[in-house]
Order: structure tokens, then sequence, then C-alpha cells
């Protein structure tokens, strides 16, 4: 699959100021800017930044950031499956993943995760593309937010439904470890039935049906 990656950029006015949202970035580019020293949701910055330089390189990788100046206060990542789970075991050409969207804390609540979202899929050859995300409750930010599990839960579904995200059921062990957690997806316009039965197969390995 030819992973096209047209770039876009919008701007968007905060309590702090202007910032850019923007992507997907390049891993040059990317490599010039300052990590905030608060991305830290699931790996200090500045091995947060290694990491994402590394998925920016990537074919099939897609960096979205919020930035001020030179620095990153935001991003979502996509790229294939972790080649450790089950939605990497059948290699589908267009399904990628969600697999990590963080604001610094200072920059919440002004409607930047939502935009960061928007502009991710501001692009028709996102219609090519069955996006996942899975959401496990141990990397929500309870503490900080004040939210227990289900409330974050619920701001997380609504979150991702303002860019046509839904949740799917699944037998899969870590989600259904804990019932806040869930695995949810996008389906492009131009996703095809092919693809949409070999996901429904790696929903549900434990039954005959689904």
């Amino acid at each position: 699959m030819n992973h096209i990656k047209n770039y876009y950029c919008v701007e968007m006015e905060t309590k702090h100021g202007q910032v850019l949202i923007e992507g997907p970035i390049s891993p040059v580019q990317l490599a010039q800017y300052t990590f905030h020293q608060d991305l830290t949701s699931f790996r200090p910055s500045e091995q947060q930044k290694k990491a994402l330089v590394e998925i920016a390189d990537l074919e099939d990788g897609r960096i979205m950031i919020i930035r001020k100046d030179n620095t990153v206060l935001g991003y979502a990542t996509y790229l294939y499956p972790d080649p450790l789970e089950r939605w990497s075991e059948d290699k589908i050409e267009n399904m990628i993943e969600l697999g990590a969207i963080e604001v610094i804390p200072s920059y919440r609540g002004c409607g930047l995760g939502k935009k960061l979202l928007e502009v991710s899929f501001n692009g028709d050859e996102m219609e090519d593309y069955l996006v996942i995300t899975t959401e496990y409750y141990w990397h929500w930010d309870l503490k900080g937010t004040g939210l227990n599990v289900w409330e974050y839960r619920k701001m997380m579904e609504r979150l991702m439904s303002t860019v046509g995200f839904v949740p799917f059921a699944t037998d899969d062990p870590e989600i259904t470890s804990h019932p806040a957690n869930c695995l949810m997806a996008r389906i492009g316009k131009r996703v095809n039935e092919d693809t949409l039965e070999r996901f429904n197969r790696l929903r549900f390995k434990n039954r005959l049906m689904y």
C-alpha cells in the first residue's frame, strides 16, 4: 500500500497563546524540536522524542504534533499495530493504530486533543484506512484529572467519537482484563469488506461466530 502523507498545519488560539497543530511531521523536522518536560505519560520526554522520531521514519508511521515555537506540547502517533499485539497477527496493510495521544497538563481543557484528532483526519487519504485504538485504564491520568475510570472512559469515547471512532467488542485478554478498557475503530469510507472481515476475525479469536 502506498502510504500517502500529505502535510497539514492549523493554527489555534489557546489561553497560553497561539499554537500550531501539524503533521505528518518528518523525522528530520521532529528531531529539531524540544519535547516539553511534562510529556511523560508513556516514558520520559527525551525517550518519547526518540521513539516518535523512529515512528516518523517508518513508511506507515504518522506523527501529528502540537507545537509552540520549537517546543512540542502534544502529539498523536499512527502506525502498524505492535508486533506483540494480536492486531498485528494478520498483516492488514490498510489497518493502522492510533498508538498514543498526549497533551501536557497545562494545555488540557482547551480542545487541543480534539483539534489534534481533527487535523489527523483532515486528509482524504485517511478514508483508505481502518484505524484502531486500544484504551487501557492504566495509561490514563486519573490523578491529574480527578476523574474515576468510568468518567475517563466516557471522556475518551466522546473525544474519539468526534472523528468517527466507535467502540467494538473483542475477546482480547488485555482489553477484557478490566471493564473500562476498550477497543475503538474508525472505518474509512473506502475500506472494503475483506478488511472488515479480517478485522472481525482478529477481534474474536475464541469464538466460531462473531
